[in-house]
């Protein structure tokens, strides 16, 4: 795992609400971009230009269409649990709702991965998702 935290059970981690798993999900998904920029070798003003292409709703709902076909069936639960979940905020003025459900339900996936210790697959999705 990125941190040596106790591992959730997948029963337990299933336990926790969608928008629960997409807030860990979101930090996981960042790290993951940016450790991959930093890489690259890029200077930090591409790196964070690149960044914010790569961490916005819009980028995340492409990735989700793209990583859909290699999922299992529970992380298709565990995605479409995060594609519904209504957050208590309104979407950012600037995104697609429906690319920010879509959004959220990746960043599900990825806190659920996470949280269970199933970085094999993290690894595996990322760099799927990294494919054009």
């Amino acid at each position: 795992m990125l941190l040596d935290e106790p591992k959730l059970s997948p029963e337990k981690a299933r336990l926790l609400s969608p928008l629960q798993l997409a807030y860990i999900g979101d930090a996981v998904w960042d790290i993951l971009v940016r450790t991959q920029l930093v890489r690259r070798g890029l200077n930090v003003r591409h790196m964070h230009a690149e960044a914010i292409r790569r961490v916005n709703a819009g980028a995340q709902a492409r990735v989700m269409e793209r990583l859909a076909p290699l999922l299992t069936e529970t992380e298709k639960s565990v995605a479409q649990r995060g594609r519904n979940a209504h957050p208590h905020h309104s979407v950012p003025k600037n995104q697609n709702p429906e690319d920010y459900s879509d959004a959220t339900g990746l960043e599900s996936l990825i806190g659920y991965l996470y949280l269970t210790g199933d970085e094999e697959r993290l690894r595996t999705l990322f760099a799927a998702a990294q494919e054009e």
